[in-house]
């Protein structure tokens, strides 16, 4: 079993806690989270830890000290694979007794989804949420929408603004059926369709490897049927993929990305600081572009102040975005409960109660604002999009509207 633990300054030994006196008089909160060095998202997967430690490390000083708790946080390399998490997990809340698990993505949620609620450990997911996790009573939560609700938000937004609203925007998805979360991603997109055919009508699914070697047949056929947009919101893989295709076969479709795999990670996968100029990434997340924005101010402290080595890119705000809410969900349960009533029930509980805003969670995100029917924000969802120019990410549209989709 392939197993690595990263660790952030001071948080959690491997060999066990070795805290100093003033840490080892407060309550220890532990956290366990999920990461891929050695998968499809190793090339990115520095910046989002990165992110999720330096908030912790900011938290556990700023907040955690004045609440006598500190989160402690330890990593395990899931390889972005269900079976993976599935067999860890025993022995990570054996061992841990963790109060939350900072999940990484799809097979994070496939894996533990069932056994969460009977475990009252809740996992929080700083990616998009899944069309199979819309269920009432979930632990396992997503400080997003879904992936179809983000690229529904980017659709009627590029129908209005590129299509004068004239159309419905002809819509392709390259994903595989490889990852739960991969395959619901082409579903959710479906049926949005059907459900709207004004605003957007279904080319074509790609169903592909996780990491293909060649897509140049599978895009001609998008590029003869007239694709407005084809929307990849699985890795960099795929997209580089897909642009290569477009490449080589001179065709200039725009690609939709996620944040996971966004504009500046795609470029990079790709070999081109500019590779994916004109492309678009977006997400219910602050974006990463050179506007002064709350969270990059926010950013910029944790560099100055905690050491933040990762880039400014749509990876590391996962991470940033992910523990802020992650942080903010143990101190109202401590708030609530006391320093001992940090419990994974208790956090829960808070999670599901609290409506946190977008000034609580240092602008990352739009607000949060779970109930038991719906396991990500419904009424503070907006999306940012996110273009790349000249090497750089360049915001087009704040806080555009998501709209409501129905079940799938």
């Amino acid at each position: 079993m392939h197993r690595r633990h990263l660790v952030s300054r001071g948080l959690f030994l491997a060999a066990g806690l070795t805290l100093g006196a003033q840490v080892s008089a407060q309550t220890s909160v532990n956290i366990a989270a999920m990461a891929d060095f050695a998968g499809p998202y190793a090339n990115v997967m520095n910046d989002m830890q990165g992110g999720r430690l330096a908030v912790i490390d900011w938290w556990n000083k700023e907040v955690g000290e004045k609440l006598n708790v500190r989160i402690n946080v330890k990593t395990y390399d899931t390889r972005y694979d269900v079976a993976q998490t599935a067999s860890l997990w025993p022995g990570i809340k054996a061992e841990l007794k963790p109060a939350m698990v900072f999940g990484l993505g799809g097979p994070d949620a496939a894996a533990l989804q069932q056994r969460l609620p009977e475990d009252k450990v809740p996992m929080l997911l700083g990616t998009a949420a899944y069309g199979f996790g819309w269920k009432p009573g979930q632990w396992a939560l997503n400080v997003r929408p879904t992936y179809t609700h983000e690229a529904a938000g980017f659709l009627e937004w590029f129908r209005a603004t590129k299509l004068e609203g004239k159309r419905a925007v002809k819509v392709a998805i390259i994903t595989s059926e490889a990852s739960p979360a991969y395959a619901d991603m082409a579903k959710g997109l479906q049926a949005y369709a059907k459900a709207h055919p004004d605003k957007a009508t279904f080319v074509e699914a790609i169903w592909t490897e996780v990491q293909p070697a060649d897509l140049t047949l599978q895009v001609r056929r998008l590029a003869n049927a007239g694709t407005d947009v084809i929307v990849i919101q699985t890795n960099t893989a795929q997209a580089v993929a897909t642009k290569r295709a477009l490449q080589a076969l001179g065709k200039n479709i725009p690609i939709m990305l996620s944040l996971h795999n966004g504009v500046l990670g795609s470029s990079k996968a790709l070999g081109n600081p500019n590779g994916f100029a004109g492309d678009y990434e977006v997400g219910a997340i602050a974006d990463a572009s050179e506007d002064d924005t709350p969270a990059r101010k926010f950013y910029t402290m944790l560099q100055t102040k905690y050491g933040l080595k990762s880039g400014w890119n749509a990876m590391t705000m996962l991470g940033l975005g992910q523990a802020v809410v992650g942080a903010r969900a143990v101190e109202e349960a401590v708030k609530a409960k006391g320093a001992a009533g940090a419990t994974g029930e208790n956090v829960h509980a808070a999670l599901l109660s609290a409506n946190f805003t977008s000034a609580q969670l240092m602008g990352l995100l739009p607000g949060v604002d779970f109930n038991p029917e719906n396991p990500f924000p419904t009424g503070t969802a907006k999306v940012n999009i996110a273009t790349m120019k000249d090497g750089k990410v360049v915001r087009v549209a704040a806080d555009a509207p998501v709209p409501a989709i129905p079940k799938w």
